[in-house]
């Protein structure tokens, strides 16, 4: 192939993340393919990168090769992967380089002893064991399919190099009772019988052939600009991973599986943990890939989109090409209405740094799915405008003014020492549930100021909140609904909320009304404790709230927040649906503004197809001088603004579900 004109690229902004998962029984692959049209397509989308296809899940080769994997319903003349790159490079975007990894039936089929077996030795393969149900035979990079793939890959350097990047896809860890996993197992010092074991040899074997494939891309000619990628891959092990990647991709299709709450977990983890180079990417279709013959409805696709802008990173829709080789023009025409805001949108925050005021400790071992407690956290502090990072317990804290420790996690060891010099250097904390106490059930940090009294026997206690905290919430003895245990305050602390608890525990034999005993009186203890700058919580508040949403644990949440922070970065009114990050550029503050509402429409899919307006909607920005000029963006529409006790108020409408807030220093 000839060089390649641009010689280097910058990071991409906007990519197509093309599938092309094309049976060998497909007659006619890439009969209508015309390479000025499929690139002035892109283009046309205000798409900047386009990641094309050197081999699908079937394990079949779209370029000029005597490999016999090669689809055999390509034409011989055409070189449908050289053809994709060099219109895409002609028209200035770049075409990082996708291969499929433990996903290849032409392997599968021809060699099957190359398949990942059970325990009971039956074959590994997705969707369904069934011999006769379609899906995904899983392949075992132990096996000598490891260096077939190593081939594969070779030849695309050879004959398409320098590459733009390479996108390796299907790289979790794949424990396998084959030949060659149990010899490499035993090889190793593990014990093949133990399901432990041969989870954490799968972790090896995927570390191996990362290191193997990063190597052979960096010593090929590539651009640098995406670098290797390996997908599938849990994100809370980039601090040990990232050593193999070249960037990171966070995949999210929020129909598709992942939920609307997975992004701006993960996204907030990543950005705290990696320097790399990171984008994130949906699709265009209506569920997940494979529904081809689906539109995504635009408002979804743009609130997807923009949140990826909103927490720093550069942005991805996925798409599958037809086998004709045709793109469609209803799905660029979609693409290209949302990605041109984003182009719009780019020039107020590219470059810039977003600022977090509160750091929430996660366990990385929990994965990307960390359960209710952190994404009870997440939640919470999105809907009260909060700006806050997720970070591992050895993070450095001393950019944060407040930490909070959901119930999942463990305050010991470096996590312990962390917390212990931040309070020494004038930080804040608060601490949920179970999280206050150590292995023994004693306090984990003296500076707690609590005492406690063993695990509470009821599964069902009322919250009281004192006047302290007691901003929006009645006088009430609000139900919590999950048990937690019973503390009271040390000399020099004080209760912030007092446990009222019930009548008796709700039992077969001994039971009122339907789900839980009625409140008898106010007890002792405390379910909120405060001792100068941290408070703790009795009870797993994030957790609850992660679980059963109620607003009134929120709020109480926000009012313990507003004690020891009472300069938030933010100040907005507005509805609980309204995000918001805060970006710092120089002398200038932006604040992106995102209002969409996703909805519970099906079993299993919430989707998003309305914005929520905002109208004449209070915004007071933290300044440390008054701005020159306020404005939304795009367009540039000017605000008027006053300035009062170190806060830039102004009132923003926004009608389509994103805009920047400008303030320019």
């Amino acid at each position: 192939m000839p060089e390649n004109p641009h010689h280097t690229f910058p990071f991409p902004r906007r990519t197509v993340h093309l599938d092309f998962h094309t049976g060998p029984a497909v007659p006619d692959v890439g009969r209508d393919f015309d390479p000025e049209r499929f690139a002035a397509t892109c283009k046309a989308a205000h798409a900047d990168s386009v990641t094309v296809f050197a081999k699908c899940h079937h394990g079949l080769l779209y370029y000029n090769t005597d490999r016999p994997e090669r689809h055999p319903g390509l034409s011989p003349q055409l070189d449908l992967l050289g053809q994709q790159i060099e219109a895409l490079h002609r028209v200035g975007l770049q075409a990082p380089i996708y291969l499929s990894v433990q996903c290849d039936e032409y392997a599968a089929n021809t060699h099957p002893e190359w398949i990942a077996l059970t325990p009971a030795l039956s074959h590994v393969k997705g969707g369904s064991p069934a011999a006769f149900t379609p899906g995904w035979q899983i392949l075992d990079m132990s096996s000598p399919y490891q260096d077939f793939l190593a081939e594969q890959l070779q030849e695309v350097l050879d004959r398409y190099g320098p590459v733009d990047g390479i996108d390796m896809d299907m790289c979790w860890n794949q424990p396998s009772c084959s030949k060659w996993a149990l010899e490499g197992m035993r090889r190793r010092g593990f014990n093949p019988e133990r399901e432990e074991d041969r989870l954490k040899y799968a972790r090896e074997v995927a570390h191996g052939y990362m290191a193997r494939y990063h190597g052979m891309v960096q010593a090929s000619r590539h651009r640098g600009g995406h670098g290797i990628w390996f997908n599938s891959r849990p994100k809370t092990q980039l601090a040990v991973e990232q050593k193999f990647l070249g960037h990171v991709e966070i995949e999210c299709l929020p129909t598709g599986g992942w939920g609307y709450a997975y992004f701006p977990y993960v996204a907030r983890y990543v950005r705290s943990t990696t320097k790399l180079p990171t984008l994130s990417h949906t699709a265009r279709f209506f569920k997940s890939w494979g529904d081809n013959s689906s539109l995504k409805p635009e408002m979804a696709l743009k609130y997807e989109c923009c949140q990826v802008l909103s927490q720093g990173m550069t942005g991805g829709i996925g798409d599958l090409m037809h086998p004709r080789g045709e793109l469609s023009p209803a799905v660029y025409d979609l693409i290209g209405r949302v990605y041109a805001h984003i182009e719009a949108c780019e020039p107020y925050v590219v470059g810039g740094t977003l600022i977090s005021q509160i750091a929430v400790i996660t366990d990385p071992a929990l994965g990307d799915a960390p359960g209710p407690s952190i994404m009870g956290a997440v939640r919470a502090l999105q809907q009260l405008r909060q700006q806050f990072d997720i970070v591992a317990p050895e993070h450095e804290l001393a950019s944060y003014e407040l930490v909070i420790v959901p119930e999942s996690v463990r305050i010991e060891g470096t996590l312990k020492d962390n917390l212990t010099a931040f309070l020494k250097d004038g930080g804040a904390l608060i601490v949920c549930g179970a999280a206050a106490l150590d292995a023994d059930g004693q306090p984990a940090l003296a500076a707690l100021g609590i005492v406690s009294h063993g695990p509470s026997p009821y599964t069902h206690t009322f919250l009281h909140a004192g006047e302290r905290v007691a901003t929006g919430l009645a006088d009430y003895g609000y139900v919590m609904y999950e048990p937690g245990f019973r503390m009271t305050p040390t000399p020099g602390a004080q209760a912030l909320v007092r446990i009222g608890e019930p009548y008796f525990q709700r039992t077969y034999a001994r039971f009122c009304g339907h789900e839980y005993t009625p409140e008898v009186s106010l007890s002792e203890y405390a379910g909120a404790v405060r001792h100068g700058r941290v408070i703790t919580f009795s009870v797993p508040l994030l957790e609850a709230y992660g679980k059963h949403a109620a607003p009134n644990y929120r709020t109480l949440l926000g009012n313990c927040i507003d004690l020891l922070l009472p300069q938030p970065l933010l100040r907005t009114g507005g509805p609980t649906k309204l995000e918001t990050t805060v970006v710092r550029r120089g002398a200038d503050t932006m604040v992106h503004l995102m209002s969409f509402s996703p909805e519970r429409r099906a079993e299993g899919l919430d989707i998003v197809e309305d914005a929520i307006p905002l109208v004449d909607v209070p915004v007071a920005v933290k300044v440390a001088a008054p701005p020159r000029r306020v404005f939304l963006a795009p367009g540039e529409q000017e605000l008027a603004f006053t300035c009062e006790g170190g806060y830039a108020h102004t009132h923003v409408t926004v009608l389509y579900g994103h805009a920047i807030l400008v303030l320019e220093g």
